[in-house]
């Protein structure tokens, strides 16, 4: 049964602007280490930014503000054939545990100036 659906839309460039201005301490206020680092290793890294946000938005909406977030609660990973997932992390972790929900599908996609990312949890 699905618990919630979230999708968010970004411009990338927001994200490139939001990077030069403020440096390092904004990527490291949104992205854990892992996602940094994911991203660093494309020859562009500011639509993988992009999605990244994105992606923690859509799941926000998917939850319906039940619970405060963390952007650093949520964290995109990409198995070895590129396939997107989201690992939650502290209080994130138990309001899943506690609604039980049990899977978390992610789409990511971005062209040319915008990035989007759809969220359909489960339980």
């Amino acid at each position: 049964m699905i618990y919630g659906i979230g999708t968010d839309i970004v411009k990338i460039d927001r994200i490139k602007l939001a990077a030069e201005k403020w440096g390092d301490s904004f990527i490291e206020k949104i992205l854990t280490p892992k996602e940094i680092s994911y991203c660093y290793g494309k020859k562009e890294p500011y639509p993988s930014f992009a999605v990244r946000f994105a992606a923690k938005e859509a799941l926000v909406k998917a939850i319906g503000g039940e619970v405060p977030v963390r952007m650093k609660d949520i964290e995109v990973l990409n198995d070895t054939k590129g396939r997107p997932s989201i690992k939650v992390s502290n209080q994130l972790e138990v309001f899943f545990e506690e609604k039980k929900i049990s899977r978390c599908h992610l789409s990511l996609s971005h062209e040319k100036e915008f990035g989007v990312a759809s969220v359909v949890l489960e339980v």
